[in-house]
């Protein structure tokens, strides 16, 4: 299938591992031009010299999205004139909701709610010139069920997933479609966080708390970033034109509800 991404631009954030670095791979190998964004300058180096190029233009943005301001600024400077953006950050500690603490929420609302706000408000304008925006939110699936011992990621992943909702809404009439995409567990440096710190709470080893994680899923395994990119990348091509405002877990099963 030809995804009719080729001369594209795309804005891929926390690319530099994970399923953001996934997303810019597959993204670049389908011909669109990627533009990474992360806060370590030399891992962007890194992934950029990775990235399929066929006489493409991929770049990089040396961003902390912790200041939404600092980001704003460096994406005009780029000149904001993307197809496609993939906002991706990696999710907050973890630890029951009733002992988070109020700075906790803030960093959190800052670096996936503000943030996304701030990129979405500097792209829109050319996407709608373009008549062409695919707006992709690598969420959770605890956007459709919480998550043990991860309060602080579902209050706000939430939040994210209702304000994307809304701007599928409002966008939508521009040929701009806003979706996200809900990974379960998938073999990240993040996963490995949440499972080093079960089995410190609760006594058994790394391996036994994995089993427990992989046998939730009807798959009975974890998930590859790329196979989670796989999901994103559809949802930002021109086959997917008329998929918006939707929730797509990538999570082998594990969600119970539909």
């Amino acid at each position: 299938m030809n995804l009719g991404l080729q001369h594209k631009n795309a804005l891929v954030c926390g690319s530099t591992q994970g399923i953001g670095k996934a997303s810019a791979i597959q993204l670049a190998a389908e011909g669109a031009n990627v533009t990474l964004v992360a806060r370590n300058e030399e891992k962007l180096k890194a992934v950029l010299a990775e990235l399929p190029n066929e006489n493409q233009l991929h770049s990089y943005i040396v961003a902390d999205f912790t200041n939404p301001l600092d980001l704003k600024e460096k994406l005009v400077a780029s000149g904001s004139k993307f197809h496609v953006l993939i906002n991706n950050t990696g999710g907050p500690a973890g630890g029951p909701v009733f002992n988070a603490q109020l700075d906790e929420f803030e960093r959190a609302f800052t670096m996936h709610l503000k943030c996304n706000h701030v990129l979405v408000q500097a792209v829109v304008p050319f996407m709608k010139t373009e008549g062409y925006g695919r707006i992709i939110n690598v969420i959770s699936t605890s956007v459709k069920q919480p998550l043990d011992g991860l309060g602080v990621s579902n209050t706000i992943r939430g939040a994210v997933a209702n304000w994307s909702k809304t701007m599928a809404n409002e966008l939508g009439q521009f040929g701009i479609t806003v979706n996200n995409v809900l990974p379960g567990a998938t073999a990240t440096e993040r996963l490995n966080e949440i499972i080093n710190n079960k089995a410190k709470k609760t006594g058994k080893s790394v391996e036994e708390v994995s089993e427990i994680m992989k046998n939730a899923s009807p798959a009975k395994r974890f998930a590859q970033p790329e196979e989670v990119a796989n999901a994103v990348v559809f949802l930002a091509s021109e086959r997917a034109s008329f998929i918006n405002g939707i929730n797509v877990p990538v999570d082998g099963g594990r969600t119970k509800s539909l």
